[in-house]
C-alpha cells in the first residue's frame, strides 16, 4: 500500500490532458470543472470588491492601496491604447478581463487543485482551457465590431476594401486571426506552464517547482496584460 506522502506526491504530480469533467444540461454537454474554477475566480474578485467598497479608508492600507494600484493600472492599459476621447466607455470591460484572466492564471498556479478528486478530469485554470480562451477572444471580436459599428455605421465595413479592393480577402483574414492569436496565445502559454510544473514536481518534488511557479505567477500576469492590451489595440483600431 503508499504511504500518506506517496500518495500525495502522486495526486500533485498525476497530470490529465484532455480530459473533462462533464454536466449534461438540457442535452448539453458543459465542461463541469472549467466552471467551478471559474465560479471561484468571479466568487473572490467579487468578494475583494465587496471588501473594499464597504471598508473605505481615507488613508489606505497596504491591501487597498495594492488593490487600487492594479485598477489604476487597468485603466491605463484602456487609456494608453484607445485614447483619451473613447477609453471611458471601454475602462470597465478591459479591467474586466485583466483581471478574469489574472484572476484565472494564478489561481491555477498557487492553488493545488489537484487534491480534489473528479470522477473525470481535473481542476485546474480556467485558461488552460481552450473553450474558454476562445470565448474571451470571441468576447473581444464582438466589442470591437460593435465599436466600429456604433461610432461610423454601414461606414466601418470600408476598412475591408481600403486602401484598394483588392486587400479585401486579406481584411477578412486579419478578423479571423486576431481572436485565433489571441485564444491560442493564453491557452498554449498557460497549459505549458502547468505542464512544465507537473512534470518537474514528479521529478523533483519541492525543491525545483517553486520557483518555478513563481515564474508561472509572472508569467500568468504577463498573458493578462497581453490579452487586455491587444484587446484594447483592437478596440481602438476599430474607433480610428
Amino acid at each position: 500500500m503508499l504511504s500518506n506522502n506517496t500518495y500525495l506526491s502522486f495526486l500533485l504530480t498525476k497530470s490529465e490532458v484532455g480530459t473533462h469533467f462533464y454536466w449534461k444540461v438540457s442535452g448539453y454537454l458543459i465542461h463541469g470543472q472549467v466552471l467551478l474554477v471559474s465560479w471561484f475566480v468571479i466568487f473572490l474578485l467579487l468578494l475583494i470588491c465587496l471588501k473594499l467598497n464597504s471598508n473605505k479608508k481615507l488613508i489606505p492600507d497596504d491591501f487597498q492601496s495594492t488593490i487600487e494600484l492594479a485598477v489604476s493600472y487597468s485603466q491605463l492599459i484602456a487609456r494608453e491604447q484607445i485614447g483619451e476621447s473613447f477609453y471611458k466607455t471601454w475602462t470597465t470591460y478591459i479591467s474586466t478581463l485583466f483581471f478574469f484572466i489574472l484572476g484565472c492564471n494564478w489561481a491555477g498556479a498557487l492553488i493545488p487543485w489537484k487534491l480534489f478528486i473528479l470522477p473525470e478530469g481535473e481542476l485546474a485554470a480556467p485558461t488552460n482551457d481552450i473553450n474558454t480562451t476562445v470565448a474571451l477572444a470571441l468576447l473581444t471580436s464582438i466589442s470591437y465590431f460593435y465599436a466600429g459599428f456604433n461610432k461610423k455605421g454601414f461606414g466601418y465595413f470600408k476598412r475591408y476594401i481600403e486602401p484598394i479592393p483588392l486587400l479585401l480577402p486579406i481584411n477578412i483574414l486579419e478578423d479571423f486571426t486576431k481572436p485565433l492569436s489571441l485564444s491560442f496565445r493564453l491557452f498554449g502559454n498557460v497549459l505549458a506552464d502547468e505542464l512544465t510544473i507537473s512534470v518537474l514536481t514528479s521529478l523533483v518534488p519541492l525543491i525545483i517547482p517553486l520557483p518555478i511557479m513563481c515564474l508561472g505567477l509572472f508569467a500568468g500576469s504577463v498573458q493578462a496584460l497581453i490579452f487586455s492590451t491587444l484587446s484594447a489595440a483592437y478596440i481602438s483600431e476599430a474607433l480610428e
